[in-house]
């Protein structure tokens, strides 16, 4: 019986190192480093789909701090997954540090790392070798045009936009009756009235009674606003009355046959307002023709006398007439500003896609991109063959590699289009090393992430895979989203590693950007490596 117990215990135990210990693999990317540097720890979990796997989120392992967790990277290996998670340590003093075994949780069940040992070493610094140099002056830097002509665009179609529900109101809008109108003189007003009351068409449509109280008051208003008496309010016979005691006081020159001619018409108007009477279409246009000439027989029997109130109406009347004819000017101005502005913001929605106008007249318009002329060409040595909307201009590497990197370098070359702060981004980059080397693509890939980071971008979540051009030249893929600026960008890097060569390709567009999606799937399907002997 011990003999079973012994080699059961054994079997288990071999059991559980195959379902358990040999899925978890440990990794680090060195075991020494400068003070304050990063180690990069990585774990590994080999697993079916329906294995669950919970990583530790801790702020230490052992003496190291934990300065970044990194996501989840899931790789699919034909029917299992591989599951890669990543920490950013470092130390900032000096010593031998121990990072101890960390639990993994597999299906609930705790699995435990591999411990390693690591040294953490002070930076030398020579300071009687160093070079000391003096500061620097201030450099002024170029102000920029800043965004005032989108305000300024902004505030055209605003205007536009404005002008056009004004016209239309004022269109379709019911004349008021209180509304203002502007007359020279009595005479104007009543002389233009009375031109209004005939395009109505009151008679054609039998609105006799409508014609004839509008007809009359034309005519005691003048007579109010000219003689100064109160016609409105007065009857026929008072009216008529008031006129005669007016002709004499005031030495108007009034014949009788005037005052019968407009008492008849007062009292054919009275006879058809109150008694219904229908006067025949000969007699309704004598009496027109009778106010018409009462009103200018009174007008030209007014004396002509300076009034200092008669002048400062009349200053007042062309005072409002100056306002309403500046009004009527500005007003046209703005309808052909607004019009302007319509017309501008249509052609740059037909030409630049209206994401373009959404995101403030900023950015690339990849609807402009995308419909552009395409152009094939070839970039850096190695070379990269791709087609793209516009042609990649060469960028300034100078800058880009660290000097300790240069002594390994024979060459490189960037070619790019557009800015990662602009939201659309294309680079081509190309390294020839003095040396044959097998270059480390995964490491690439990172080390261009750590180069975005550097930069300012934010919250990146990258997963890797392989990828095939058509020649069947294989390299890997590094996709995933990344924040700039309060922006979700997505972006597609390719790393092949070519006659000795480093070749990349990048592509960084909004997430959301259909048009975009389209540039970056013709661009990659047109990827081609110009092999040299």
């Amino acid at each position: 019986m011990k003999w079973i117990t012994k080699y059961l215990f054994l079997a288990l135990m071999l059991i559980s190192s195959v379902g358990f210990a040999q899925s978890l693999e440990t990794k680090i990317d060195t075991v020494k480093n400068k003070i304050g540097a990063q180690f990069t720890l990585t774990l590994k979990v080999k697993g079916k789909p329906s294995t669950l796997v919970t990583f530790p989120n801790v702020n230490h392992f052992g003496g190291l701090e934990v300065i970044e967790s990194y996501p989840i990277d899931t790789i699919k290996e034909e029917t299992n997954y591989q599951l890669i998670k990543k920490y950013g340590l470092t130390q900032f003093d000096t010593g031998k540090y121990v990072i101890p075994s960390i639990p993994v949780l597999i299906d609930k069940k705790p699995v435990f790392s591999d411990s390693i040992k690591v040294e953490v070493f002070d930076v030398k610094v020579d300071t009687l070798k160093q070079k000391m140099y003096d500061i620097k002056p201030i450099i002024a830097v170029e102000r920029p045009m800043g965004n005032w002509w989108k305000y300024l665009l902004l505030i055209l179609l605003l205007s536009g936009i404005g002008y056009a529900i004004y016209h239309f109101w004022k269109k379709t809008k019911k004349p008021s009756k209180k509304e203002e109108i502007v007359y020279g003189s009595p005479i104007e007003k009543a002389t233009t009235l009375l031109q209004e009351l005939e395009k109505k068409q009151l008679l054609e449509k039998g609105e006799i009674k409508e014609y004839y109280s509008e007809l009359t008051d034309i005519a005691r208003d003048y007579i109010e606003e000219a003689i100064e008496i109160p016609a409105k309010e007065s009857t026929t016979s008072e009216l008529i009355v008031a006129l005669k005691n007016a002709s004499n006081k005031k030495k108007l020159k009034l014949s009788k046959e005037t005052l019968d001619g407009l008492e008849q018409v007062l009292k054919q108007a009275d006879l058809v307002k109150f008694a219904k009477s229908k006067p025949l279409d000969f007699e309704i246009a004598d009496d027109r023709k009778k106010i018409e000439n009462t009103i200018i027989t009174i007008d030209k029997a007014i004396p002509v006398v300076i009034d200092e109130n008669s002048v400062q109406w009349q200053r007042e009347q062309d005072e409002l007439k100056r306002k309403a004819e500046k009004k009527k000017q500005f007003t046209a101005l703005g309808g052909i500003i607004g019009f302007a502005a319509i017309l501008v913001l249509t052609f740059v929605i037909v030409t630049k896609g209206l994401d373009y106008v959404k995101n403030g007249f900023s950015g690339h318009s990849t609807k402009e991109l995308l419909n552009s002329d395409w152009v094939k060409s070839e970039y850096g040595n190695p070379s990269v063959i791709i087609e793209t909307p516009k042609v990649l201009k060469r960028m300034d590497v100078s800058q880009m590699v660290p000097k300790d990197a240069m002594a390994l370098i024979k060459g490189m070359q960037m070619f790019g289009y557009g800015s990662i702060f602009e939201y659309f981004y294309i680079t081509v980059s190309t390294t020839e090393f003095k040396k044959e080397t097998n270059v480390d693509l995964s490491k690439a890939l990172e080390g261009t992430v750590k180069t975005l980071e550097a930069q300012g971008v934010q919250n990146m979540i990258v997963r890797q895979g392989e990828f095939s051009t058509e020649q069947g030249i294989k390299g890997i893929k590094g996709f995933g989203t990344m924040m700039v600026q309060d922006e979700r960008l997505y972006f597609e890097i390719l790393l092949f590693s070519q006659a000795g060569g480093l070749q990349q390709i990048m592509i960084v567009h909004k997430e959301a950007d259909e048009r975009a999606q389209k540039i970056a799937e013709r661009m990659l399907e047109s990827v081609e490596l110009k092999l040299t002997n």
